[in-house]
């Protein structure tokens, strides 16, 4: 590959990154439904069908930024192969990483909703993630109990979606809050309770 086509990737990975934070900005701004891409594709500076070179549909914009917030926080979630207690602190220090992303935290609470209707071109995407999110921290609980951790009465099998709720639920409180609720906090709280040891 020259040098110039190599800018030209870099260039071009660059805007598509771009791209996504707008949209992600926006999305959680106004919702799918009340986002365009003309506005899109004005903040990033580049024209309609500059965009659709990108994300050839709004849907396959939709789906990219979706994708890519799940990418970063699966990646945290799993930061060093994390298993047990220390996979149920990854949860409430992923509560504390949101805190500083109030536009990610919009998006996926005005989008969520949104795509509780069935043709929502999101629909499949929030009904997998939540399959997948309440899988993920039932198996956590599981491990708990094996490491001889989880207090008596706690079953995994209601523990894990009951995390699940309680994490978006406090998102929504901390949006409307101004910001001001605790969230780490609570959810730490909450699953230390749930357990024999400190978190």
């Amino acid at each position: 590959m020259t040098a110039e086509a190599t800018r030209g990737y870099a260039k071009g990975r660059a805007k598509r990154r771009e791209i996504l934070e707008q949209a992600m900005s926006l999305f959680g701004e106004a919702g799918y439904r009340g986002a365009s891409l003309r506005v899109i594709a004005t903040r990033c500076g580049i024209s309609h069908t500059g965009l659709l070179h990108h994300f050839p549909t709004k849907e396959a914009l939709l789906l990219a930024v979706l994708e890519h917030r799940d990418d970063v926080d699966d990646e945290w979630l799993s930061l060093g192969g994390t298993t047990g207690v220390r996979r149920l602190r990854r949860f409430a220090e992923l509560a504390e990483l949101n805190a500083a992303r109030r536009g990610i935290v919009e998006l996926f609470s005005v989008v969520s909703a949104e795509a509780t209707a069935a043709d929502h071109p999101a629909h499949g995407y929030f009904v997998r993630r939540y399959e997948n999110s309440v899988a993920g921290a039932r198996l956590a609980y599981a491990q708990v109990r094996q490491e001889g951790s989880l207090r008596s009465g706690v079953e995994p099998d209601d523990a894990g979606p009951q995390l699940i709720a309680l994490m978006d639920g406090l998102q929504v409180q901390w949006l409307l809050s101004d910001c001001a609720t605790d969230m780490a906090g609570v959810l730490r709280a909450h699953i230390e309770a749930q357990l024999t040891v400190a978190l």
